[in-house]
């Protein structure tokens, strides 16, 4: 089967993320902010760029719905602990953030081994949650390229933001165990 490379560009474009991560986290790790700003923005843009693409030209695959979330995923760990060690986040954050994404994995595990696998399907609470992580990270990132204090809006998005990690990993544990369970 011959793919194009338009067909393919969805993909690339998460690879392209994937390969953003270890540049982003040097870059936070030499407290070069600005440039790990513009990186975070770029990578996020493709990803919104990679799922119209996908969306609009219907070209999904199969490696795409695993790619995808992985970079995602991939950036967004990655991110959180990076700015946990160098003090811009409270560790606590990171530890909520990274703890969900690897009980999920854990618990989608454990179900293929069973042999009950689940459908890879993102929830609205998923959705959300990601999106508040994703624009958390954004404030802390332009905060300390442009020198913004950590007023109200830090604390408000740190609830926030562990609120709806907590929210989605609850619903995702529901929904885990209705399935194990039926």
């Amino acid at each position: 089967m011959k793919i194009s490379l338009f067909g393919s560009l969805p993909n690339l474009i998460s690879l392209g993320r994937l390969l953003l991560v270890p540049a982003i986290i040097a870059l936070i790790a030499a407290q070069r902010w600005k440039e790990a700003f513009v990186c975070f923005i770029i990578a996020g843009a493709s990803d919104a760029l990679d799922g119209w693409l996908a969306k609009t030209f219907d070209l999904r695959t199969k490696l795409g719905a695993y790619l995808d979330p992985l970079a995602d995923k991939a950036l967004l760990v990655s991110i959180y602990v990076a700015l946990a060690i160098v003090g811009a986040i409270p560790a606590t954050i990171a530890i909520i953030v990274v703890a969900r994404d690897f009980m999920i994995v854990g618990a989608f595990m454990v179900a293929w081994f069973l042999d009950r696998p689940l459908e890879v399907r993102p929830l609205v609470i998923s959705k959300i949650n990601t999106l508040a992580q994703i624009l958390f990270a954004a404030l802390v990132l332009s905060g300390e390229a442009f020198g913004l204090a950590k007023g109200a809006w830090f604390q408000l998005s740190l609830y926030a933001v562990a609120g709806l990690a907590l929210a989605s990993l609850g619903a995702y544990f529901s929904r885990w165990f209705r399935h194990m369970s039926a």
